[in-house]
């Protein structure tokens, strides 16, 4: 009987101690993981790019991205000059540290050096069709025209560089000047149907446009022309 009454108390103790024990395990743990973002994971592979190249332009800039993304300015833009420092012609970068700049309130720095970079391009349309996407890219809208009619002054017959002139204007209200651009660009390349459009519906008849040749530098293909929408 006393046999049978202690095995039920040490039972009962052992119920007892349950939650106990439980508390202890829990407080051992460590704090809940949270789980790593896709921006997180796209950071540490670039860094671990960057340790294994640190001249990596392309890299540097892309991480660069990542940080403008999340409004931290100033490591935007360390990557940013770091990506140009190795790359002196990598106009994504160029353009993107002037959208920085003016996010950080330095308007008179990101003037300076947005003039410096299309100063650079100056004797290349090209290359100023390359700085215009950059800059069209990151919403510099100015900066891009400025580029594009730098180009226009090197090599008139860029269809593309009249092209995004033309749709610059439209954007802005001014049709005149939207109908010269695309109708000059529909000239010097007919294979264009979202510019014959627009210019349908700004009530230009373009069955009797001639098509005109000369030098073109439209051969130049970007991820940044890619990614942009020309139209308003």
């Amino acid at each position: 009987m006393a046999s049978s009454l202690l095995k039920r108390i040490i039972i009962v103790a052992v119920i007892a101690l349950l939650p106990f024990a439980a508390c202890n395990r829990s407080s051992r743990k460590g704090p809940t993981e949270i789980p790593e973002t896709p921006q997180d994971r796209e950071k540490a592979e670039l860094m671990t790019q960057i340790d294994r190249d640190f001249e990596n332009s392309d890299a540097h800039y892309k991480l660069g991205q990542l940080y403008q993304n999340d409004g931290l300015w100033s490591k935007a833009l360390h990557e940013y000059n770091v990506a140009v420092s190795f790359d002196p012609a990598h106009r994504n970068a160029q353009a993107a540290t002037i959208y920085v700049l003016q996010a950080m309130g330095d308007k008179t720095k990101a003037d300076m050096t947005a003039d410096t970079y299309i100063m650079q391009t100056s004797g290349s349309a090209e290359e100023s069709l390359r700085l215009a996407l950059a800059f069209q890219k990151e919403k510099l809208d100015d900066l891009a025209l400025r580029a594009y009619q730098q180009a226009l002054r090197l090599a008139p017959s860029s269809a593309k560089a009249n092209r995004q002139i033309g749709y610059y204007y439209l954007s802005k209200g001014d049709k005149v000047r939207a109908r010269e651009y695309l109708y000059r660009s529909f000239q010097l390349n007919r294979k264009q149907p979202d510019v014959a459009g627009e210019l349908g519906r700004l009530g230009v008849d373009i069955s009797g446009a001639r098509l005109q040749s000369g030098k073109n530098v439209d051969k130049i293909v970007t991820e940044a022309d890619k990614e942009i929408t020309a139209g308003p």
